[in-house]
C-alpha cells in the first residue's frame, strides 16, 4: 500500500503568526493518525520559522506513528536528530530567504560531506532519505553515500500543471516515472513530496515504484474548508484510486 505521510509544518505556522500556543501541531498530529495518516512530517529549520523545538519533543513523546523529521544538513540539526532518534530522517536543502523548499539537494557536489554527515544517524538507526530532483546523477550520489530513502521532489511538475504548461508537465512526469523506476532498480526505497493536491496527486501516486507520498500545505489549507480529518481521507481516496 501506498503510505501518506502527513506535514504539519503549517499548523505551526498560523500558530506562530499570532505568537500563541494555538493551534497546536501536535493535536493536528494525532487528528491526521485518526484519519489514517501512516506517518508524520515535521521540518525543523534553522530560523524555526514554524516547527520548533518543543514540538519536536512532543510530537516523539505522542505519536505512535513514525515521525519523519526533515532537517538540514548542519551539526546543530543532526545533534537533535541524534537525541530524538526518529524513525526517519530526511535531508533537505534550506536557504534562510526561500518560502519553502526550492529544489532538490544537491547531492553529488557535496558527496564526501553527506556521506559523513548520514553515517551516525544510520548508525543511530534512523532511516535516512534524501531529498532530489528526478536526476539520476543525485540518485547515483545518494545511493552511493548511503541513503537508503529518496524522496523526489513534485514541485515542478505541480507548478507546470497550476500554470498551465501541460507540455512541461508531462515531460516532467516522465522524468519522474523513469527517475523512480532506476532508484528503485538501485536498491532504494522511493518517496515523493511537494505542492501534491487533488488534482495533481493521482499520476504521482500511481507511479508503481513510490512507497510514500508526502504531503502538507494542500492538505492544511483545505482543512480550513472541510476540516483535517475529512481532507485527509479524501486524499487518501485518491491516492488509493490512483493505485487500484
Amino acid at each position: 500500500m501506498l503510505r501518506l505521510g502527513v506535514n504539519i509544518d503549517h499548523v505551526a505556522t498560523v500558530r506562530n503568526a499570532r505568537g500563541s500556543a494555538y493551534p497546536d501541531p501536535v493535536r493536528a498530529a494525532k487528528l491526521a493518525e485518526e484519519a489514517g495518516a501512516d506517518g508524520i512530517t515535521a521540518h525543523l529549520r534553522e530560523d524555526r520559522r514554524h516547527i520548533a523545538d518543543a514540538d519536536i519533543d512532543a510530537l516523539m513523546e505522542a505519536l505512535s506513528v513514525p515521525l519523519n523529521f526533515e532537517m538540514a544538513a548542519t551539526d546543530e540539526m543532526q545533534a537533535i536528530a541524534l537525541r530524538h532518534k526518529p524513525h526517519a530522517v530526511c535531508i533537505v536543502p534550506e536557504k534562510r530567504e526561500e518560502r519553502t523548499t526550492e529544489g532538490g539537494l544537491e547531492v553529488a557536489r557535496e558527496e564526501n560531506k553527506l556521506a559523513h554527515f548520514i553515517a551516525p544517524l544510520r548508525e543511530a538507526g534512523c532511516r535516512v532519505s534524501i531529498f532530489i530532483a528526478a536526476d539520476q546523477a543525485q540518485i547515483e550520489a545518494a545511493n552511493r553515500i548511503g541513503a537508503q530513502v529518496i524522496e523526489l521532489h513534485t514541485g515542478a511538475y505541480c507548478d507546470f500543471h497550476y500554470e498551465g504548461r501541460f507540455e512541461e508537465r508531462d515531460a516532467e512526469l516522465v522524468r519522474l516515472t523513469e527517475m523512480a523506476r532506476f532508484a528503485h532498480s538501485l536498491g532504494l526505497e522511493v518517496h515523493a513530496g511537494h505542492g501534491l493536491t487533488y488534482e495533481t496527486v493521482g499520476p504521482i501516486a500511481a507511479l508503481p515504484e513510490l512507497m510514500e507520498l508526502n504531503i502538507g500545505h494542500f492538505l492544511i489549507g483545505e482543512s480550513i474548508f472541510r476540516g483535517l480529518q475529512p481532507a485527509i481521507v479524501e486524499m487518501r481516496r485518491l491516492m488509493d484510486e490512483a493505485r487500484a
